[in-house]
Order: C-alpha cells, then structure tokens, then sequence
C-alpha cells in the first residue's frame, strides 16, 4: 500500500469519518457515489469495490455487469456540507474484473491522452471559468433572484452570499479560486478556479458542480449549470485557458517572438482552430447548448482566434509582466453542463494535432466578425460552429481524430446516446411553435 493510502487511512481514522464515497463518472459527465464504510476502506484500496456496470450509462453490458471501482487516493477530501456525519469522497478509476482500465471511463480516457502528450514531453493544464444561475427551485419557469448585471456589488446582487459560502466550501476541499462575481445575466454567477494539471482540474470541475448544488440547497435555492436556461440572456460558459508545460517551463511562451508565442503554442492554437467543428459535440453536448451558440449573445459562434477579441472563440490573453507562466490560449465555446474528461481530452488531442502535424496558424481576425457578410466570412476562411446537436455529431463521426481521442467504447456510445437525445428533441413540440402556429394555421 502507497503512502498515500496510509494517510487516508490514518485521517480517517483519526477523524473519526463515518462515511466513504467513491466518486466516477458516467459517459455523460454525471457523478455517481458507491458508498462504503471505513472498515472497508483498506480492501478498497487493494482491491477495489464491485459493482454493477450495466446500470451506469455508456458502461458494460449486462451479460458483463461487474465492474471494479479503485479509489485514487489523492483525491481525498472531507465534504464540508456533512460536518454532523463526518463524510469523505475519493475518485475511482475503472477497471474489468480482469484488472484492466475500462475504457468506458472517461477517467481514463482522459489519462490515456495525458500519456499521449507526456510521450511528447508536455504536461497539459487548464484554468477554467466556470458560470451557472441560481434560481428558486427547479420549475420549468425559471425565477430569478436577482436583477444585477456584470461584476454588480449591489443589493442587486442578493447571492453573494451563496457565492461566499460555495468559495469557503472549496477551499476547504483543496480547490483553489481565483476569482468570482456576478454575471451578465439575472441570477448568473461566475467562479474562475486556479490553473492545474487537466486531470486534477477535471476531478475538480465535478466536486465543483456538486458544491455549488449542495450550497445553494442548503439554502433553499436551485443552481444549474444548463446551458441556456433564460431565452432573453446570455447562457453559462465553461471557458478553458489551456497551456502545455515541458517540466515546469510553459511550453506556449517565447521571449521576442511575435504575441511571445512559442511555435508550440501557434501550433496548438492552429490545431483547436482546424479541429473546432469536431470537437464540438463534446465541449456541448445537449440540444440547449446550441441555444447558447447563436449570435446576439456573447457565446462564439464562427471559428477564428484573436488576440484580445472577445467574440473569439480561440483567443491569447495578454501574458502578465514578468510572468511567462501565465501564457495560455482560452477556448471560449465550451459550456459548464459539459463533461469535463472528455473536453479537456478532445481539445488536447486537437492542439496536439497541431503540434505533431505541423499546423500553419491562419491570420489572426482583428476586426468584428459579426459585422461581415456571410460572403466576407467565406472569403476569410471563417467557418461557423455547428447550428445544432444534431450538426455537431455529423462532423464528431466523420472524425478519425475524435474517435481516437475517445476510444471506440466511448466514441460508439456517445454518438448513439445523443442521436437518441435529439430524436426526443425532434418529436417535441415547443410552447413557441404552439404560440406562433396554432392561432394562424
């Protein structure tokens, strides 16, 4: 047994926790908890828990239902919301009866492409800004709590509270934040996270999620993290600032050269450009994450990187005085509903596409691409993001890049889920059309 092991198993001891929860991830992105007691704990360790996988969207079959959960522990972590239980969480990892990663996990499909870029010598990090809405509870009309706008600190803004206690919760659970406020939209927040390793981020974004549920529940309040909920405002975003380190210098940084871009990081940032349309499927993967996606608002919608344009949806922050590390490209199309291991998967495997092959980075757009002709956008090169869920899973299955990012497990699954989710979509009929149709036709 690691030390590692030893620890968790000393602090659980020591202070006196009741409750353990081995946290994965279905195909989705939702969390599921296997909850076991202490005295289990050690044979967790070394052997895993047993569990039935057939029950777990994008898992095994039923004529293969067991599956084995280990817990990783350095994902460790006392649950801050349970204090009267004492209740502690670790992520798991996969794995057959036989021993071997699953690859239906996204976990692991996202350390299989971490193990790609080490090969290249690269480390990959990501720093997230991650927005959702409060709202009075769960009705399918949404309430808002407040009226504030961007960066408001006003009564206007009745949920700093919430927001407050949520940044306490995750810095006792080791997830560090950076910045937070209020939103462009009523009742919309914003909670950016310190950058990391991609792995580590992921498990983050998920205990994430699951904090600013648990808070805003206990009081009275319902959070979300769907895409588009308000038809009027602007939808929630999952920005992703991504950069490669080789040990600990970052990869993306040259002194002197033009942007202090490094060769690496242009070819990167050619390789998120060229790939953008395929990886969409997954970086927004629900029928309302395409509401999201449309002009109007501030969501990108054409495929083009910039410097300092916010209608990018590849753009270069400047880099901070004296400060290389901080060099990154931010991938603006992503929304927080998304599932975090295979985002950060499939924008790795496209970067890193352009890294291996050599991608030449098109002309920077420095002007408002929401100003041109849809002629003057093709005469650019600019293309569009796919229009619809259905659009997007068109151009993921044609993907030979996508397919070998996901695996075959997950890549067949995926697709076949979502055609599903957009056939419900297709049969159903809107208050809109009902609205619009019904009096005239």
């Amino acid at each position: 047994m690691d030390k590692q092991a030893e620890y968790v198993l000393r602090t659980v001891e020591e202070r006196g926790i009741r409750f353990m929860r081995l946290w994965f991830t279905d195909v989705q992105g939702f969390l599921k908890s296997v909850s076991i007691s202490p005295a289990e704990l050690e044979v967790a360790f070394e052997e895993g828990m047993t569990f039935d996988g057939s029950a777990i969207d994008g898992y095994a079959r039923i004529q293969e239902a067991d599956m084995i959960a280990r817990p990783d522990p350095s994902t460790f972590q006392i649950l801050p919301w349970r204090p009267a239980t004492q209740v502690a969480s670790m992520f798991c990892d996969i794995l057959t009866t036989d021993g071997q990663p699953f690859e239906g996990d996204p976990r692991w499909v996202l350390k299989r492409n971490l193990r790609k870029a080490a090969d290249l010598g690269y480390g990959f990090y990501v720093g997230p800004e991650l927005e959702y809405f409060y709202f009075k509870d769960t009705s399918p009309e949404p309430q808002v709590l407040d009226r504030g706008g961007y960066f408001d600190l006003t009564p206007l803004d009745v949920a700093q509270e919430y927001r407050r206690a949520t940044i306490t919760a995750l810095e006792q659970l080791g997830i560090p934040v950076e910045y937070s406020h209020h939103e462009v939209s009523p009742s919309q927040h914003e909670i950016d996270l310190r950058y990391t390793d991609a792995l580590t981020m992921a498990d983050n974004v998920m205990t994430f999620r699951l904090t600013v549920k648990e808070i805003a529940l206990e009081h009275g309040i319902y959070a979300t993290f769907m895409p588009k909920p308000l038809e009027q405002h602007d939808g929630s975003g999952f920005h992703m600032h991504l950069s490669l380190f080789e040990g600990d210098e970052n990869a993306f940084y040259e002194a002197g050269s033009e942007n202090r871009l490094s060769k690496v990081a242009q070819k990167f940032i050619a390789g998120l450009v060229t790939h953008a349309q395929e990886v969409t499927a997954v970086t927004n993967q629900w029928v309302n994450s395409y509401k999201r996606l449309v002009p109007g608002f501030e969501a990108p919608v054409y495929v083009f990187w910039a410097r300092n344009n916010q209608s990018a949806l590849v753009r270069v922050p400047t880099v901070k005085a004296g400060k290389p590390s901080s060099t990154r490209v931010e991938y603006r199309s992503p929304d927080s509903a998304c599932n975090p291991y295979l985002a950060f998967s499939v924008l790795l495997a496209a970067g890193l596409a352009g890294v291996e092959g050599n991608y030449e980075l098109p002309a920077e757009m420095m002007g408002n691409v929401f100003n041109l002709t849809s002629s003057e956008r093709s005469a650019e090169g600019i293309k569009r993001l796919p229009e619809t869920l259905s659009q997007a899973l068109d151009v993921m299955e044609n993907s030979e890049l996508i397919a070998e990012a996901l695996g075959e497990h997950v890549f067949d699954w995926f697709l076949r889920n979502k055609r599903k989710e957009w056939d419900r979509y297709q049969h159903h009929v809107s208050r809109f059309e009902l609205e619009e149709y019904l009096p005239i036709l």
